[in-house]
């Protein structure tokens, strides 16, 4: 009887202690933060608690199916897939190089050129990365380009549209009691990667990680901080790609301080001429 009850407990504590624990965790963390004026009732607290657990635990299969919908909803609605297969193919073996060097190699990237002629670029959710025939044509060279994917790749190794995408949808309530509602998931994950900046601490964390991956496939690192610069110096405004991005000549000064001078332009990707008669040849 005694070991009945004794494998009973430890089956229980396996299966319910720590989703118990997380539970009051997440009703801890809400009720700590100052309420509004009305009353919020016990029901809602736990509702709300369950909604972090859901959405802080998507796993990386999840992630990935909700990048294939915003991926979906994004090349529909949004914008145009430029129509060069030997473009496309150019970009995607920068990005596919920088994928065994990132933080986060074990899920599948897809490396996409949006027509467009504003200088821009942005990476969504499991693993997708766009980036613009403005972009393209601005730049220098191929680690130029290689920096910006390794930027973006950054983001998605920091999950930082999931860490958004979860603040948002936890304010709107998109979880019910089968689950997350996926669409609305969906819908808001293409409105944040359209329409809403990451915050300083996410870019930092993106150009630290971009540089490290960059720098470890090969690419020589000085290219992150030559395409800043001409993003700066070479518009009158505020390039699209950087107003989404701020805090530019902090994040410039950042990066020099880890990059070695000696070192700063040893690796690929620096020729222009190749680059030229690659990829402009062809915008």
């Amino acid at each position: 009887m005694l070991n009945s009850l004794s494998l009973f407990w430890r089956r229980f504590h396996r299966r319910w202690l720590y989703p118990a624990i997380s539970l009051v965790v997440a009703i801890a963390v809400l009720l700590s933060v100052p309420l509004r004026l009305q009353a919020i009732s016990i029901t809602d607290l736990i509702f709300q608690g369950v909604q972090i657990i859901q959405l802080s635990n998507l796993s990386d299969q999840q992630e990935v199916e909700i990048g294939k919908q915003m991926n979906a909803e994004l090349t529909s609605r949004e914008f145009r897939i430029y129509n060069n297969p030997t473009l496309n193919a150019f970009v995607n073996q920068a990005g596919q190089r920088l994928v065994p060097k990132s933080d986060r190699p074990n899920i599948p990237y897809t490396f996409q050129v949006v027509a467009d002629q504003n200088v821009n670029a942005f990476a969504t959710m499991g693993g997708f990365v766009y980036i613009t025939t403005g972009l393209l044509r601005l730049a220098d060279n191929e680690a130029q380009v290689a920096s910006v994917l390794g930027h973006e790749i950054g983001h998605i190794a920091g999950r930082h549209l999931v860490e958004q995408l979860k603040q948002v949808a936890i304010q709107r309530g998109v979880a019910n009691v089968a689950g997350i509602d996926q669409s609305e998931l969906v819908g808001i994950g293409v409105e944040l990667a359209l329409n809403r900046p990451n915050s300083r601490q996410a870019e930092y964390d993106a150009d630290q990680r971009g540089l490290r991956t960059m720098s470890g496939a090969g690419y020589a690192p000085s290219a992150m901080v030559s395409f800043m610069e001409k993003l700066l110096k070479g518009s009158s405004g505020t390039p699209e790609f950087l107003s989404t991005h701020p805090d530019t000549g902090n994040r410039i000064s950042a990066l020099k301080s880890k990059i070695n001078p000696s070192t700063a332009n040893r690796g690929d990707g620096l020729n222009s001429s190749t680059y030229t008669s690659r990829v402009k040849s062809l915008l």
